[in-house]
């Protein structure tokens, strides 16, 4: 298996990943901005599939309408040049002042308006420029204060704005799917829709739910704590994995956003085989890009964030020659047996069989030797083993 990455592979970067200039709360940027044709060319050269942006990191906020257009021209230019590809937009309601108590969920009403018309004519642009998914991020939604909220209020104008967006794309006849992108915290002290679960259970509510996904990020699910293979997992059993933020992150702390792999190196392991491999027992498949929503690091000039570009790649095209490796391994196969993987898969009721049926069977209950069944040995150690083998190369 080759490690260099090819369009094929629908690797894709956001324009504030490579463009990110290193500012950060405690120090100025450390490197100039990049234009964003620049951007198109590089990444096109290094194998990407394509690039994603917020509507900011592309037309500045209080950019005139002839400079949008002319950003915009050189920008159609030089995808058409390169064949590089848009497949995910986004809106940044998060940077400018105005949105410091949120977007859709702000307490004055105006800045609401503004936000969601803000969204629809990102929406525009996202579908003129063949984009598939619209990811909403509200990075600014929620609160430091719980008494500053009205929380089932703030839920229905949640509920409100992605409807409204939803239907805006239903009606426009648009091939667009949203994405929402859950975060626990940060900037807000506590966001809203905080992990994949919240995520789902909001979608539930919604009109236009069918046409609202999901688009988890590592490092925001386990600054959490939480098992990120686990939620991309669920998101995909429930038909809701539009979209998926890789990066990396080490514990419960602010958000990382490291290379790929350069984190929890288990867990990518994990993510990239179920990415690629799908459920041992078959069942639904991501097929969409693998989007790397990382930031640079700021000690590096744009020599390493080029370089960090192809670590990002590198390192999930390493990971998924280790996981079909693990997958096809007679061992594992074996392993996986032994350990009750597949047995999983098989429906605890028969075919047909009723409650009262389960209830009249004997040996499931009255005649069931639980201190027999307790010395099973489901052997995981040894399975995880084998994966960890395959991780490292050593088997």
């Amino acid at each position: 298996m080759t490690l260099s990455p090819a369009p094929a592979d629908k690797f894709t970067f956001g324009l504030r990943t490579v463009g990110w200039t290193g500012a950060d709360p405690f120090g100025v940027a450390t490197r100039k901005a990049l234009d964003p044709v620049e951007a198109v060319h590089r990444l096109s050269e290094l194998g990407a599939y394509g690039i994603t942006f917020h509507d900011n990191d592309l037309v500045p906020f209080d950019a005139s309408a002839s400079e949008r257009e002319l950003i915009l021209k050189n920008f159609r230019a030089a995808l058409a040049e390169t064949g590089l590809k848009v497949p995910m937009v986004t809106t940044n309601l998060f940077s400018h002042p105005v949105f410091k108590d949120g977007g859709f969920t702000s307490n004055d009403r105006s800045v609401r308006r503004f936000a969601l018309s803000k969204v629809l004519r990102n929406i525009d642009l996202a579908a003129e420029l063949g984009a598939e998914t619209f990811v909403m991020w509200g990075g600014r939604e929620g609160s430091e204060y719980d008494g500053s909220k009205d929380l089932a209020a703030a839920l229905d104008r949640m509920k409100e704005g992605v409807d409204t967006a939803a239907g805006y794309i239903k009606d426009k006849g648009y091939n667009l799917r949203i994405a929402l992108e859950p975060k626990p915290n940060e900037p807000r002290g506590d966001i809203f829709l905080p992990t994949v679960g919240h995520g789902l259970a909001f979608i539930a509510q919604l009109e236009h739910g069918d046409i609202v996904g999901l688009n988890p990020e590592t490092g925001h699910e386990q600054m959490a704590g939480l098992n990120f293979t686990h939620g991309i997992a669920q998101a995909l059993w429930a038909g809701k994995l539009f979209h998926i933020d890789l990066n990396g992150q080490r514990g419960i702390k602010y958000d990382q956003d490291l290379v790929f792999g350069h984190g929890d190196l288990t867990s990518a392991f994990f993510t990239v085989d179920l990415l690629e491999n799908g459920f041992p027992g078959g069942g639904p498949k991501y097929d969409g890009p693998r989007h790397f929503d990382y930031k640079p690091s700021r000690t590096d000039g744009y020599d390493g964030v080029w370089e960090s570009a192809k670590a990002n790649m590198a390192m999930y095209l390493l990971l998924k020659e280790r996981a079909l490796a693990f997958r096809a391994d007679p061992e594992v196969q074996e392993a996986l047996k032994t350990s009750g993987v597949f047995e999983l898969g098989e429906s605890t009721l028969a075919a047909g069989e009723s409650t009262a049926d389960l209830l009249a069977d004997a040996a499931a209950f009255e005649d069931f030797d639980a201190d027999k069944a307790a010395e099973r040995s489901f052997a995981f150690v040894r399975l995880n083993q084998l994966a960890i083998e395959h991780l490292l190369g050593a088997h």
